[in-house]
């Protein structure tokens, strides 16, 4: 098992938009990016995809827990999900579906490729725009995700992301000159945040 996953909610829909959560999803390649969702066929969501082509995966904070948790239980057949979990539909750049307001990051997708793979289809699509709130960037431009209080599924279970980073990519041969450097910048940041 791999596991945690990333939990999160697709939004989907032109004339009807709905939300499927979905734990099957990640990023598979740089230039151009692309991502993909695993989706079973016999759910709502899944036509609605397949027909028009495109989703938006919006990324979901410890204060959308529970609107993530009843957007995987409740089908969209017979309920508007936006309403029921007051969540706002908020237009996308390029793609038809809307976004969800309150999700910190939502990306918009256009399916390229579907896939059979048994009990769900992969729907294998290019990341054609990033929406990121305002508020998780800092003054130098960075995207602080960290500061988001986003949320992973775990074998039934959604956990919070609270814990302090272990390390950053190559920390594990970081010279110690660029580790001071590193550390100088930091703390500059706080500063400056401060």
């Amino acid at each position: 098992m791999l596991n945690p996953v990333p939990a999160v909610m697709v939004s989907v829909g032109r004339e009807k938009p709905n939300i499927i959560t979905i734990a099957w999803t990640g990023i598979v390649n740089t230039n151009p990016p692309m991502t993909y969702i695993s989706v079973r066929p016999e759910r709502y969501s899944h036509d609605i995809i397949e027909r028009e082509g495109e989703f938006v995966v919006n990324l979901v904070t410890e204060e959308l827990a529970k609107a993530c948790d009843f957007c995987g239980v409740r089908s969209g057949r017979d309920i508007d999900k936006f309403s029921v979990m007051n969540l706002t539909k908020e237009e996308a750049r390029i793609v038809s579906c809307p976004m969800i307001g309150e999700s910190p990051v939502s990306i918009e997708c256009r399916v390229i490729e579907k896939k059979r793979l048994g009990t769900h289809d992969m729907f294998l699509a290019e990341i054609v725009n990033v929406n990121v709130d305002e508020q998780y960037i800092d003054g130098d431009g960075r995207i602080r995700l960290d500061k988001a209080s986003l949320v992973a599924y775990n074998h039934g279970e959604y956990f919070g992301l609270k814990r302090q980073p272990i390390g950053r990519f190559g920390f594990s041969v970081m010279k110690p000159k660029t580790k001071k450097r590193i550390n100088r910048e930091k703390h500059n940041r706080k500063k400056k945040s401060d």
